[in-house]
Parts: C-alpha cells; structure tokens; sequence
C-alpha cells in the first residue's frame, strides 16, 4: 500500500449533501409528508392501537389515549433530526406509518433511518416496502455516502427487514444503550452509495405491478434480489431473508 493510502482511500469531489427538508416523497403505494400531530395523530393512534407489541423495541409507547400521542407527536414534529414522516398506504388511503431520518452528518455524508413504526395494517404491505424504497432513494440521490439502519439486538424483525432491504451486516454494539429500563445491545446495518445502484433496480423489479399476481402475491422475493447486492448477512437469521 502506497504511504498517502495508509489513511483511507481519497474521497475525490465529495461536497457535503444538503440536510433532509421534509419534502413530500411519492411512489404508486406510498405517500410520506411530514409528521403533523394535527393532521396525522389521530389516525396513527387509531391504527396502533390494534397492538401494544409495535411499541416494544421503541424508546416511547405505547400511549395510553389518542392525547397522549397527540402530545408526543407535537412534540416531535417540528425536530429536524429527527426528521420525521408520517407515511400513508395509498391503496388503502390509510396513515398507518412512522419513519424518520436522524443522526443526519452531511460533513460525513451520512444519515440513518430509524423510529420506525408500522401499524399491523401497514406491515408486509408493498407501500411500506415502497415508504423504506423513497427515504432512501432520497438520501442516495443526494449525495449520501451511507445510510444506516440500526435496531436492537434483540429485534429480530427488524434485523430481518435489514438485510430485506439490502442493507448489510456490521456487527453488534454490545450495552449499548438503556432503554425503558433494560440493557439494548444495538445490531448495526448499512448500505454504500457503490451499492445504490443495483439495490435501486432490485426496488424497482420488487415493486413493479407485474411483480405481483391478480391476488397481490409477490412473485419475486425482495430478499432474493437484494442478497447478491449485500456484503454480509447476519449471523442471528437462519436461513434465506425475508420476502
């Protein structure tokens, strides 16, 4: 190795991306727009409500009245990291879902997506498969290195919908963090903006209507097409990912 690569390879015309505004991203099942507890929260508790477990590995909820969420999402909506959308199934016409953007470092070029929660109705649906597709489409198309994904160790779910998803496995930060009173060990995941490219075609044939027959069933398995994209699976799944 040449002595001036010792450091890291050089990161030629790299310019900081510009920080997430909120703008409304839109696909044929999604919509996102920013998170508004006037707009928004009283559907989202409705949709919730169906189960407390969605709120397990979150650091908030559940909430015990549409009020009290209210009062959360009134205090959240106006942060700018993190950023966060409201996200609505467009075959349904239903808010059922939360993501948003944080630990937002454009002088690194990197972002993360986290504090997400799907209502039951929204989850295994296209239009949530799409709402992950669009955020980081968007980090991607604007000049982000890496965008990260990370989750309780214990989360097997959301390890799954990782490596679903195309990111890649990059170890455990063991006692990470307390939260809710116990000890979170934190499972770390991304994707590179090297790999943006074939992950946005693997999006794009999984989201396709002919993807799908006359009942909505897949036909070809998102984790399927995305696994010749990641660098690393995770040890804690058995088997093939996801769908």
């Amino acid at each position: 190795m040449a002595d001036h690569d010792r450091a890291g390879e050089p990161v030629p015309g790299f310019r900081p991306p510009p920080p997430p505004g909120g703008e409304p991203l839109a696909g044929r099942y999604a919509r996102l727009v920013r998170l508004s507890a006037d707009e928004h929260a009283a559907d989202l508790h409705r949709a919730n409500s169906v189960s407390d477990a969605i709120w397990d590995f979150l650091p908030y909820g559940p909430f015990s009245s549409a009020a009290a969420y209210h009062r959360w999402v009134r205090e959240v909506e106006a942060g700018p990291d993190p950023l966060f959308y409201a996200i609505q199934n467009l075959e349904t016409g239903q808010w059922s879902g939360v993501a948003s953007y944080l630990r937002i470092t454009p002088e690194m070029g990197t972002i993360e997506v986290g504090h997400i929660n799907f209502a039951p109705a929204m989850q295994r649906t296209r239009a949530a498969t799409e709402a992950m597709y669009l955020m980081m489409e968007w980090a991607f198309e604007a000049g982000y290195r890496r965008y990260e994904w990370k989750c309780n160790a214990r989360n097997l779910g959301s390890r799954r919908a990782a490596e679903r998803l195309g990111f890649s496995y990059e170890g455990v930060f063991r006692q990470a963090a307390v939260v809710k009173g116990r000890n979170r060990d934190t499972a770390w995941f991304a994707c590179i903006d090297a790999e943006w490219p074939a992950l946005k075609e693997a999006f794009r044939a999984w989201l396709s209507p002919q993807n799908f027959d006359a009942e909505g069933r897949q036909k070809e398995r998102l984790g399927d097409l995305t696994r010749l994209v990641r660098v690393s699976s995770d040890p804690a799944l058995p088997g093939p990912s996801g769908d």
